[in-house]
């Protein structure tokens, strides 16, 4: 076992508002720094730092984590104060043209959803009531508020198996994947939490589902874009809440294409084990995504606070040969991510279940659910 990480490098995503607050005022290709400094650039720098095969320990305690955690808990009053500047700022700069205005908001959408997201992620596993709340805001400053529910109680207790419509199907490309998971995610979260009251013996309008604050916080993001930049800001922001949304469900694709559980019968499936997630040891892009890419072991131990999130042999767990950077790329282009992924899901399935023939019903994810 190692130390902790340095907490300085999960602290790179701090250099990004800078970045906005330059392209909304001088425009042109200023504009172009905000995307290119999220992807391009740790793409960049994953061949230059190479990987991280280092574990920390995981009894760490949180309060040696306190400054890697602080991070997270400042992100949202930075995003939403530079979400609201660019609000009022840029439906009325004379400076920047339509095209601009657009791209300044995907830019806002691209940092949203890299960073925003992958916080909110870290912060709604944790049993805080401030850390669920900051959670809460994130996810409702793009729209995505049901993501909480279905990440929580949909996709961890059913990841690999027909019940969760996050798993990517193997050779399904990205489009389809995205299409399905917009149509089928908010009803199964719902019917998650309707079915968590039901099991308190509550009805589903009961004050404690979550989707009730969901809507109210959702609605004051849709009026804080009204009142600050009129029916243009309003039409900007849901440009950049839809780019979030785009980046959050590309990474989704690429964390478990083509890896399912063993249907055990009845309906049951095998526990959950690091070989069903994709592991990615890339140093830089791990700063960026404060170790989501060390996703086999946030699945085996959702629990775990990001600085002592394990990487694992390629023995242990499926290994993406690019960090997160390249590969969300990759997965725009579904020929070239199928001649990457799928030999890599054949290679994982002959190693880890050999004795299975007939891969049909977990390919259309047909086997049976309880």
């Amino acid at each position: 076992m190692s130390r902790i990480p340095n907490p300085l490098p999960f602290w790179l995503s701090l250099c990004l508002p800078p970045l906005a607050v330059v392209g909304m005022v001088r425009g042109g290709w200023t504009i172009a720094l905000l995307p290119v400094s999220t992807w391009w650039l740790f793409m960049i720098l994953d061949a230059i730092t190479g990987p991280n095969t280092e574990n920390p320990d995981p009894a760490t305690p949180d309060h040696a984590m306190a400054a890697h955690r602080l991070v997270t808990l400042i992100w949202f009053p930075v995003q939403a104060t530079l979400l609201a500047l660019m609000l009022w700022y840029v439906p009325q700069a004379s400076h920047l043209d339509a095209g601009e205005k657009i791209a300044i908001f995907f830019g806002m959408g691209v940092v949203s959803g890299t960073i925003g997201i992958t916080y909110g992620h870290e912060l709604m596993h944790q049993k805080s009531r401030l850390e669920r709340w900051l959670a809460d805001l994130l996810m409702a400053s793009v729209l995505y508020s049901h993501f909480r529910s279905e990440h929580l109680r949909v996709h961890h207790i059913h990841i690999g198996t027909p019940r969760d419509p996050v798993t990517a199907r193997y050779n399904e490309s990205f489009p389809r994947f995205f299409l399905r998971v917009l149509w089928h995610c908010p009803p199964s979260a719902w019917s998650a939490e309707a079915a968590m009251l039901g099991r308190r013996g509550l009805p589903w309008w009961h004050r404690t589902n979550p989707f009730w604050r969901y809507a109210a916080l959702q609605a004051a993001f849709l009026g804080l874009a009204l009142g600050l930049g009129g029916w243009a800001g309003l039409g900007l922001f849901l440009i950049q809440a839809f780019t979030a949304i785009w980046q959050l469900e590309l990474v989704n694709y690429i964390e478990h294409y083509g890896l399912t559980r063993r249907h055990l019968g009845d309906g049951k499936y095998e526990h959950v084990q690091p070989r069903h997630s994709w592991n990615a040891d890339q140093r830089a892009s791990n700063w960026l995504l404060i170790n989501l890419q060390r996703h086999s072991d946030h699945h085996y131990k959702p629990d775990r606070r990001f600085p002592v999130l394990q990487t694992y042999a390629p023995d242990e767990a499926p290994q993406l040969p690019f960090g997160y950077p390249v590969m969300t790329m990759a997965a725009m282009i579904p020929p070239l991510w199928r001649r990457i992924m799928n030999p890599r899901v054949r290679d994982w399935r002959r190693r880890n279940y050999p004795d299975i023939r007939d891969w049909q019903p977990y390919n259309k994810a047909r086997n049976p659910v309880a």
